[in-house]
């Protein structure tokens, strides 16, 4: 039985501990070596060990039964019980233990121990308060603020579907957002509303000669819009998206087919359109659901990129409506951006070199043209 019983409270230790319940881990491991060493041959010669040794497991166990009395009163009665157990081994070695004393601690304990495992597994189960554990006897107050200040726009998380659904609605009644890509994290606004995309540049002070690009989901969009594009021009695009490139090619009436809408005129240049096709399944899914985006890097002019949504929140937070939370960043740079307009007659041009090398472009291009 003794056996048993130390076998078993070993067991509840490392349950508790892959649970990530350190307290209740400690204390069953605690109770599993103090009762494993009740099988020692206690002679003349080795009962003053095993008594300083008992002294020394109802000292550790009175910190114990103070944990314990913050978390749940079945825990605490059990550390109770099983100091008054220690008492019990400790007056076995003087020889002065009581026999109906120690019955009534052991099937007190076991009542205790039966209880406890039965509503915790009952509890873990149905994913509810089944059986009752008590409450703490005692919290400890922390000086410091429970919670941290509120963020300054609404932050939800990408993985979940109300999150990206959140920020969706921003992007479509007008609002600018920050949002991850495949690279580093951006601003984005919605191509059917001008006044967004006018927003982002003064939210980043934005030079306004500088153009921005448009983000769609896929290449069959592109495709439905019919742009003018030579079948060049397609292989490549085709060899390079989804991915950190951006291709720029002629602007065009097409643009408005592809659903830029009223944004014609704010995004790239009065010729030309840089359109990319991000490689990140979240944002895929948003753009599914707001259409064309109009998109540039969420940092400040002239500042690094932010490569992790605090960042985003921490520079430009009080100027968004709105950030999706998608952690750190794939990458630490921008894409690379590759004009197009000139395919046919002279190849490509790299305008930024970004995540993608220039020479592997180059031998995309390459291999495309040679086909």
């Amino acid at each position: 039985l003794i056996l048993i019983g130390g076998f078993v409270q070993l067991l509840a230790g490392f349950l508790a501990f892959r649970k990530y319940d350190h307290l209740g881990g400690a204390a069953f491991l605690t109770f599993s070596a103090l009762w494993s060493s009740h099988l020692v041959d206690i002679g003349a010669g080795n009962s003053e060990g095993f008594t300083a040794g008992s002294i020394a497991f109802l000292v550790l166990n009175a910190f114990l039964i103070i944990l314990a009395s913050s978390f749940n009163v079945v825990l605490l009665c059990m550390t109770l019980a099983m100091e008054l157990l220690t008492i019990c081994f400790l007056l076995f070695t003087l020889e002065n233990l009581p026999l109906p004393f120690e019955i009534v601690m052991l099937i007190i304990f076991s009542i205790i121990c039966f209880y406890g495992a039965t509503a915790s597994l009952a509890n873990c189960m149905f994913g509810k308060d089944l059986m009752m554990m008590g409450p703490p006897l005692f919290t400890v107050e922390s000086s410091k603020k429970d919670s941290e200040d509120p963020p300054p726009c609404i932050c939800p998380k990408s993985h979940c579907t109300s999150g990206l659904r959140t920020i969706a609605d921003l992007l479509n009644t007008g609002a600018v957002c920050g949002v991850p890509t495949d690279t580093v994290y951006a601003l984005a606004a919605s191509c059917k509303h001008p006044a967004a995309i006018e927003k982002v540049y003064r939210i980043k002070d934005r030079p306004q000669e500088k153009p921005i690009c448009i983000f769609i989901s896929n290449l069959d969009q592109l495709r439905a819009a019919s742009p003018p594009i030579s079948p060049l021009l397609w292989e490549f695009m085709e060899n390079v998206y989804p991915g950190g490139i951006g291709c720029i090619i002629r602007k065009g009436e097409w643009l408005k087919k592809l659903g830029v809408g009223a944004g014609y005129s704010r995004v790239g240049t009065q010729d030309s359109i840089m359109i990319r096709v991000p490689d990140l399944t979240v944002l895929v899914h948003l753009i599914d659901m707001t259409g064309p985006l109009a998109i540039t890097s969420a940092n400040p002019s002239g500042e690094v990129d932010s490569t992790h949504h605090d960042m985003v929140i921490s520079r430009l937070g009080h100027k968004l409506e709105g950030v999706l939370c998608d952690g750190e960043s794939d990458e630490v740079v921008a894409s690379t951006v590759v004009n197009c307009t000139k395919i046919d007659e002279s190849g490509i041009t790299i305008v930024r070199e970004g995540c993608i090398p220039a020479v592997k472009v180059m031998q995309i291009f390459e291999s495309v043209k040679n086909r």
